[in-house]
């Protein structure tokens, strides 16, 4: 079983385009974005998603001269291993398995839930049960089956968002009236209780938690290895990353702040909602819970996959059994898919069961994993570039080139760097520092030991 760089290229461009823009599109946005405007105060959240999706941008102009001139599967997990090092290529890889792993027991959790909204008299476990079924058949059928599914859930979140930006703005400007405003709403909620209603400090508090919130893009990178024509796919779906993230999340955002009064934001329900409901949109309350059932299947369905290819990723470098490396004839790991499936399941009961313990400190470790990669996504395109460089090749031979380097991955480096330290000085996140350093302590120092143990076995 010799060595691969890629699995079956079946993805198009169009699937490209969708996945990296819905597997940023997720609950997040749907639900939690009301905590930052009431956390932050409506300009320090622009601040804060305005900074957040440069730091995007960044990282994925990095991303994308490493995923072009090397379109593996499995992606940042072998450049880290070929241009940081192997123990660090180990730990970020495991990272991200386990933030992907987590985030499908939450998310099969949350769909059946949503599903008690309508059919109240039907478990909450039956309904996880059906949509691990699907989301595993869709998974196991091909790669093609995931792409196309992924790019109808990341569809219906788009129109949502396009819809909100749309019905909010004419609402601002007084053209919808909105229910309890005697007169359109303008921009007077950013400026009646002061620029920063909770001081500045807010804006980098909830730093992380928009970093959390912009997570998913990364997911180019692993596509790259599945994809027709990665020399003009990725490119592409990186040059439109900045701006498609400013309209959906920084635009929504805007919107979002200017209608809602930053006390009653993120309190009792989705700011969406909230919204749809004042301009008397019938209905609003179940459409967005089908829009946010979307959303978490999109999560699912991306997370499957992406944690299936760093399992399989792992086996075909040789750090963990080749058993991990097997596929079927449409070429899909199907060992990496059901052990990934079952770490789901495992997450899901350790939700229930162990939700105060094991599920919190496995929460607080995937928090921080997503960022940890982007560092290590940098580091690897300045290494790169340099062995690029230092082999006696041409830097005009490259097909697509990080612009500004190496200022570009030095300030994506160093700006994810400080999203992590940030976390200090809010009590609430700190806990997840405690966690994570020794866990990736633990990563680095298992994988040296396995090395020294194989070693002697081959003597």
């Amino acid at each position: 079983m010799s060595k691969q760089t890629h699995l079956n290229r079946q993805m198009e461009s169009r699937h490209v385009l969708m996945i990296s823009l819905g597997g940023v599109i997720g609950t997040g946005l749907f639900l939690s974005s009301g905590y930052t405007i009431h956390e932050a105060g409506p300009i320090g959240t622009l601040i804060a998603y305005s900074i957040g999706a440069i730091l995007v941008y960044l990282v994925m102009l990095c991303l994308g001269e490493l995923a072009v001139a090397m379109p593996y599967t499995g992606a940042f997990h072998v450049y880290a291993k070929q241009y940081i090092g192997p123990g660090t290529g180990f730990t970020v890889a495991i990272l991200y398995w386990l933030t992907w792993t987590i985030a499908l027991g939450s998310e099969f959790t949350a769909a059946g839930l949503i599903m008690q909204h309508w059919f109240p008299h039907i478990a909450t476990w039956l309904w996880s049960l059906l949509f691990m079924v699907v989301i595993f058949l869709v998974n196991a059928m091909s790669v093609r089956w995931f792409a196309e599914a992924e790019f109808w859930f990341a569809s219906i979140k788009v129109v949502a968002i396009i819809a909100f930006i749309i019905l909010g703005g004419l609402a601002m400007v007084g053209v919808l009236h909105m229910q309890g405003h005697a007169s359109a709403p303008g921009l007077s909620n950013y400026t009646k209780n002061g620029w920063f209603p909770n001081g500045f400090g807010g804006v980098f508090t909830t730093m992380l938690t928009v970093n959390f919130a912009f997570s998913g893009t990364e997911l180019i990178g692993i596509t790259a290895g599945e994809t027709k024509d990665p020399a003009h796919t990725i490119p592409t779906a990186i040059r439109t990353t900045l701006w498609r993230l400013i309209i959906f999340f920084v635009g929504s955002m805007f919107v979002m702040a200017a209608l809602i009064p930053y006390q009653k934001a993120g309190v009792t329900q989705s700011p969406f909602v909230l919204v749809f409901k004042e301009i008397g949109i019938p209905y609003a309350a179940d459409l967005m819970n089908f829009v946010v059932l979307t959303a978490i299947m999109s999560a699912a369905n991306s997370g499957l996959y992406a944690s299936t290819r760093m399992l399989w990723s792992l086996a075909n470098e040789g750090t963990i059994p080749k058993i991990f490396k097997q596929t079927t004839k449409r070429d899909v790991p199907l060992v990496a898919l059901i052990t990934s499936m079952l770490g789901g399941i495992l997450a899901l009961l350790s939700s229930v069961y162990a939700a105060g313990s094991v599920y919190l400190v496995l929460v607080s470790i995937s928090g921080l994993a997503v960022v940890i990669v982007w560092m290590a996504i940098a580091l690897s395109e300045i290494n790169f570039r340099k062995a690029y460089l230092k082999a006696g090749h041409d830097v005009n031979d490259l097909v697509y080139r990080t612009p500004g380097y190496p200022v570009v991955p030095w300030l994506a480096f160093i700006l994810s760097a400080l999203s992590c330290l940030l976390i200090w000085f809010d009590p609430n996140q700190r806990i997840a520092l405690y966690y994570t350093v020794p866990f990736v302590a633990i990563c680095y120092l298992g994988y040296y030991v396995n090395q020294k143990l194989k070693k002697r076995k081959e003597v």
